[in-house]
């Protein structure tokens, strides 16, 4: 130091070690090849053995078109979806909790916007039922009353129960004109409802299966069980019930 000038201020070895880290973790952030050194989620195969055990030989490293993204584990709550750019400049949209959904009713040919109510059955795993977690192929349940009054306006027939503000204001009637009650009449010649499917419309709760991805399409789509596979999802629910008491 030249004589005269002021002393510097002392630095703990400790503390040169910590900028140095810094410096040389963001230098490899910087660099092209930094990033490649650092753990992601990979879709490869090269990792995997052979059918009889062997190894594969490692001839490169990872490659950004085999990358892999954390699971959206989409919750039943508030909408809340996130877009998101992948290969190709194209775009998903990750449900990040999502609360209605259209649901299709199979034999009336009706699909129909409606509320998720609750996640009550997934044949992978229980845990994703107890966090209400929406993925594909989840047993659900929603609510009756879009469904309900469909049905009313479509076969002038009355399914479930009323809600207690229906109830209230159940003195007014619809007029229907003469042409619209000889259609509802025509229509309910041929009607037919299953017994487990109007059980469950007095219920005020439908189960139904969802058939989207809300994790990729940030939608909850679906349709409503019924004959052989409600009887399915019934029996496996309660199969369920029995195996946990």
């Amino acid at each position: 130091e030249p004589p005269g000038a002021a002393p510097r201020p002392a630095v703990h070895t400790h503390t040169r070690l910590l900028s140095t880290r810094r410096l040389l973790r963001a230098s490899s952030l910087d660099h092209p090849r930094g990033r490649s050194s650092t753990m992601g989620i990979s879709r490869d195969s090269k990792h995997k053995r052979r059918l009889t055990g062997g190894k594969h030989p490692k001839y490169r490293k990872k490659r950004k078109f085999e990358l892999g993204r954390p699971a959206a584990n989409t919750k039943l709550g508030p909408k809340l979806v996130r877009s998101i750019r992948v290969r190709g400049g194209n775009h998903k949209t990750r449900g990040i909790r999502l609360e209605t959904g259209n649901f299709s009713w199979t034999s009336e040919a009706v699909a129909l916007k409606t509320r998720v109510l609750n996640v009550v059955y997934n044949a992978s795993n229980n845990e994703l039922v107890r966090t209400n977690t929406l993925v594909k192929g989840t047993i659900i349940q929603i609510d009756a009353t879009r469904f309900r009054q469909w049905y009313l306006g479509h076969y002038g027939v009355e399914i479930g129960k009323k809600t207690k503000k229906e109830l209230e204001e159940g003195e007014e009637v619809t007029k229907l004109s003469a042409s619209v009650q000889r259609k509802q009449k025509s229509r309910a010649t041929k009607r037919v409802l299953d017994k487990n499917l109007e059980d469950l419309f007095n219920s005020g709760r439908l189960l139904a299966k969802i058939a989207s991805r809300p994790g990729q399409s940030g939608r909850c789509d679906g349709y409503i069980l019924e004959g052989k596979e409600l009887d399915f999802y019934q029996k496996a629910m309660q199969k369920k019930k029995k195996a946990a008491k």
